[in-house]
C-alpha cells in the first residue's frame, strides 16, 4: 500500500502547486473513516482508495481528482456525510465525491435496476465535471484487478459484464485507451477465461516459432523511414487477447486465419511527416485492400487522430501500422487526461474549452438527451448501450459537417444525431444525391440530406430499424405521448358512459375528489388509467358515489349466455370514437375470432392493452359477462378500406398440386396469404390454418366459396380460434 508521503511526492512531481495539506488531510480522514473495514481480499479497505489515487497520478490528474479518489467511498461505506466532506474539503470536492458515490441507499428492485440508476447519476455528474468519470474509471480498474477475491461466481460475472458493456466503452469514448484495454482484458478473463488462456498460449507459441519477429520488423521499418529522412519513433505490440477474440467472433474465423495480430506505431514530428511516412510505407510494402483509415482529417468523436493502414510488411507478414504525431500519440494514450498536461491559469484545454466541463463532448450531450427522454432507468441503460457502439461510420451533412454514427445506422439515426427536431420531422433522405428509403444503411463517407415536413411526426415503425439510443428514446417518447392521449380520450368516453348509465354526469370536480384514493396526480391521469384498463369505470363511479357500492346490478345489464350479447349493447347510442389510434397500442384485434369489417363487433377494455375488438358471437366474451362496464359498443365506421386478417380452416387432399390449387384460388380472388400452418397430416389429407388479408367479411366469404368448389379441398370454414 502506498504511504502518505509517497502519494504527495507523486502529485508534486508533476504539479508543484498542488495543495499538499489538503491531500494529507484527505488521506488521514479516509483512513480514520474506513477504520477496520476489510476488502474481500482481506486487505484493509483503505488500501482501495489509495490505489485508485495512485492510478490517477499516472495520468497526472489535478489535486482535486486525487482527493476525490481518496474520499470516493466515504459517503457510501462510512458514517461520513456529504456535509462533512463539503465542510472539510470544500464544495468542489463534495460535488465530485457525490458524483462518484453509488445510489446504494435507494431501494431498487434488482441489481439491473441499481446498475441503471447508478449510470443515470454518473452521466449527470460527469456532464458537469468529466473528472467524475476519470475517478470512476480508476475505481473500476482497481476493483477489476481484485475481482478474483470475490467468492460468488454470479457476482463476479455481473461486475465483469457491466465493465465490458458500460465502463470500457466510456473509457474509449474519452480516449483512455490504456484503461479501456485493461478493463476489457480483466473482464474477458472472467467472462471467457478458457478462450483467453487459449489465445495467450497460441501467442506464446508464435513468439517461440518466430523468435524476435517484432524486433526484426521494427528495425526494417526504422531503416525504411530513416533512409528517406523521416525522423520517427517506432514501437510494436501484439493485439490484446480480447481484440483477437472479438475479431474471431465478428468474422467467424479461427486463430490460424488471422494474420494481422501485430500493430506498429510510428510517431513523427508533424502532420506533414505523417502523410510522408504513409507514402513511404505504401511505396515499399503492398497495401491490404480496404484497411486504410484517415483519422487525422476525420478524427474520432473522442478526439483520436491517426493514420491506420494494413500492409504486407517485412518478411511478408501482414501488419497494421498507425502513424501519428507525438502530440496525437499522447492524446491517444491518455485521452482527456492529456489535457491536464497543457493546463494553464484559465483551466482551458488545448482546444480552448473548459477542461472539466463534460458537456463539450458530443456523445455525452447525446446521453443527456437520452436521459431526458427515457421513461425509466432500465430504458436509459438499454439506450446507453446502443449509443456506445464502438464500430462507427462517418457521414457528412450537405454543409460538410461530420457526423459519427454506429455501424448500421440509417438516415433516421443521422437526422436525430444532427438535431432532435430534424429527426421528428424527417420524411425522406437523399444519400449522395439519390432519394433512398429511410431504412437504408449508411456507409463511410456518405453525404446525407434529410427531407423534412412540418406535418410529420415520428413513425412508430422507425423503432424497428434505428440503432442509436437517442433515436430510439425520442421515438418511444412520442409513442408514449400519443398513447397517453388516446387513453385519456378513451377513458373519458368510458367514464361519461358509465356515469350516465347510473343517472349522473361525469365532472372534473367530482373526479378531483377521488384522486388521492386512486393515487392519481391529476384527473387526466385518472382518466388514462381507465382508458388503459388498469382501473374500471365502475370503481370510479362507486367511489365518487359510495351509495352505489351496495346497490344491486342495474336493470339494464343482462347476464351473458354463450353466443349472445348484452341486450343493451344494441340499444346504446353511437360507438365510442376510436379513430386515429396507433395500431397495436390503444386498440387491437382479438386473435381468437379475427374480426373483419362486416362482422358485428364489441370492444373489451383490456388491462395494459386498451381496447380489444371481438366479434359479437366470440366464445371468449363469456369470461367478461360479469364485468359489463368493460364493454364498448363499437363499429367499423371508416375502417372498411384497410386490409384485415381473416383465418380459415382447411382439409386438403394429400395429392400433387393440391397446395398450388389452394394458393391459386386465393390469389385469383384477390386474397393475400400472410401465414400458413399445417396442424395435422396423414396419408390422405392435410389439415391446415391459413391467414388471408381481405377487405371484409364478404371478401372472405367469396374466397371460401371458391375454395369449396375446388376438387382438391375436402372442407373449408372460417376459423373461430
Amino acid at each position: 500500500m502506498m504511504r502518505q508521503f509517497e502519494l504527495v511526492e507523486r502529485v508534486k512531481s508533476y504539479d508543484p502547486s498542488a495543495d499538499e495539506d489538503a491531500i494529507n488531510r484527505a488521506y488521514v480522514f479516509a483512513m480514520k473513516m474506513h477504520g477496520s473495514q476489510l476488502r474481500a481480499s482481506g486487505d484493509p479497505y483503505f488500501s482501495h482508495p489509495i490505489e485508485v489515487a495512485g492510478i490517477l497520478t499516472k495520468y497526472r490528474l489535478d489535486c482535486a481528482s486525487i482527493i476525490t479518489a481518496l474520499l470516493h467511498d466515504t459517503i457510501e461505506d462510512t458514517p461520513a456525510t456529504l456535509e462533512d466532506i463539503e465542510r472539510l474539503f470544500g464544495t468542489e470536492i463534495g460535488r465530485l465525491v457525490d458524483g462518484v458515490t453509488k445510489l446504494n441507499r435507494i431501494e431498487l428492485q434488482s441489481d439491473h435496476a441499481k446498475q441503471a440508476e447508478n449510470l443515470r447519476k454518473l452521466v449527470l455528474a460527469m456532464s458537469e465535471d468529466i473528472r467524475v468519470l476519470l475517478v470512476k474509471l480508476a475505481d473500476r480498474v482497481h476493483n477489476m484487478r481484485t475481482l478474483h477475491y470475490i467468492q460468488k461466481p454470479e457476482k463476479r460475472k455481473r461486475i465483469a459484464l457491466e465493465t465490458m458493456e458500460i465502463y470500457a466503452p466510456l473509457a474509449e469514448r474519452i480516449g483512455m485507451q490504456e484503461i479501456k484495454m485493461e478493463l476489457e482484458d480483466l473482464a474477458f478473463a472472467e467472462l471467457h477465461g478458457d478462450a483467453r488462456s487459449s489465445i495467450i498460449a497460441r501467442l506464446n507459441f508464435l513468439r517461440e516459432q518466430g523468435g524476435d519477429l517484432i524486433g526484426r520488423i521494427l528495425e526494417e521499418l526504422r531503416k525504411t523511414l530513416e533512409e528517406s529522412g523521416v525522423k520517427a519513433t517506432i514501437s510494436g505490440r501484439e493485439k490484446t487477447p480480447y481484440s483477437i477474440w472479438l475479431k474471431m467472433q465478428r468474422k467467424n474465423v479461427g486463430f490460424e486465419q488471422l494474420s494481422d495480430i501485430m500493430a506498429f506505431r510510428v510517431a513523427v514530428p508533424s502532420v506533414e511527416d505523417c502523410y510522408r511516412a504513409l507514402g513511404l510505407i505504401h511505396s515499399k510494402y503492398p497495401m491490404v485492400p480496404n484497411r486504410f483509415k484517415d483519422y487525422i482529417s476525420t478524427p474520432k468523436p473522442n478526439g483520436y487522430r491517426s493514420l491506420h493502414t494494413g500492409v504486407f510488411g517485412p518478411e511478408r507478414h501482414r501488419i497494421e501500422v498507425q502513424i501519428r504525431t507525438n502530440e496525437m500519440h499522447e492524446v491517444s494514450e491518455l485521452g482527456v487526461a492529456a489535457h491536464w498536461k497543457y493546463k494553464s491559469g484559465g483551466g482551458k484545454s488545448p482546444d480552448g474549452g473548459k477542461m472539466t466541463d463534460g458537456r463539450q463532448y458530443r456523445w455525452l450531450r447525446e446521453l443527456l438527451d437520452i436521459l431526458e427522454h427515457a421513461s425509466n432507468p432500465d430504458e436509459f441503460l438499454e439506450h446507453t448501450k446502443l449509443e456506445m457502439f464502438q464500430d462507427q461510420v462517418f457521414c457528412f451533412t450537405p454543409k460538410g459537417d461530420l457526423i459519427a454514427l454506429p455501424s448500421g445506422a440509417t438516415p433516421v439515426d443521422f437526422a436525430y444525431a444532427v438535431h432532435s427536431e430534424l429527426g421528428d420531422t424527417c420524411v425522406g433522405a437523399k444519400i449522395n444525391g439519390r432519394i433512398m428509403p429511410l431504412r437504408s444503411r449508411l456507409q463511410n463517407g456518405d453525404q446525407v440530406d434529410i427531407i423534412v415536413s412540418k406535418a410529420q411526426t415520428p413513425n412508430p415503425t422507425w423503432e424497428r430499424f434505428v440503432v442509436t439510443g437517442k433515436a430510439r428514446a425520442r421515438i418511444r417518447r412520442f409513442i408514449r405521448t400519443q398513447q397517453r392521449a388516446q387513453y385519456v380520450d378513451l377513458g373519458r368516453a368510458i367514464l361519461v358512459r358509465a356515469f350516465r348509465s347510473e343517472g349522473y354526469e361525469f365532472t372534473e370536480k367530482g373526479a378531483e375528489g377521488v384522486l388521492k384514493i386512486f393515487k392519481a396526480p391529476t384527473v387526466d391521469d385518472l382518466v388514462a388509467m381507465v382508458g388503459e384498463g388498469t382501473l374500471t369505470a365502475r370503481e370510479v363511479v362507486s367511489t365518487v358515489y359510495p351509495e352505489l357500492k351496495s346497490a344491486h346490478r342495474p336493470d339494464n345489464v343482462v347476464q351473458l349466455n354463450k353466443a349472445k350479447t348484452p341486450a343493451t349493447l344494441k340499444e346504446k347510442t353511437a360507438a365510442v370514437p376510436i379513430k386515429g389510434l396507433i395500431p397495436g397500442m390503444a386498440m387491437h384485434f382479438a386473435g381468437c375470432c379475427h374480426p373483419l369489417p362486416g362482422d358485428r363487433i364489441v370492444g373489451i377494455v383490456t388491462t395494459g392493452k386498451g381496447v380489444t375488438v371481438h366479434t359479437i358471437d366470440c366464445d371468449n366474451l363469456e369470461q367478461y359477462a360479469d364485468t359489463p362496464e368493460r364493454w364498448l359498443d363499437i363499429s367499423w365506421e371508416g375502417g372498411e378500406a384497410n386490409a384485415h386478417a381473416g383465418r380459415i380452416d382447411l382439409v386438403v387432399a394429400n395429392e400433387t398440386g393440391a397446395l398450388g390449387a389452394v394458393t391459386t384460388v386465393i390469389a385469383k380472388n384477390m386474397g393475400n396469404i400472410i401465414n400458413l400452418k399445417i396442424t395435422n397430416r396423414n396419408t390422405d389429407f392435410f389439415e391446415m390454418i391459413i391467414d388471408i388479408e381481405v377487405r371484409d367479411v364478404k371478401h372472405l366469404t367469396n374466397i371460401i366459396a371458391a375454395l369449396r368448389a375446388t376438387p382438391a379441398i375436402n372442407s373449408v370454414d372460417r376459423a373461430r380460434s
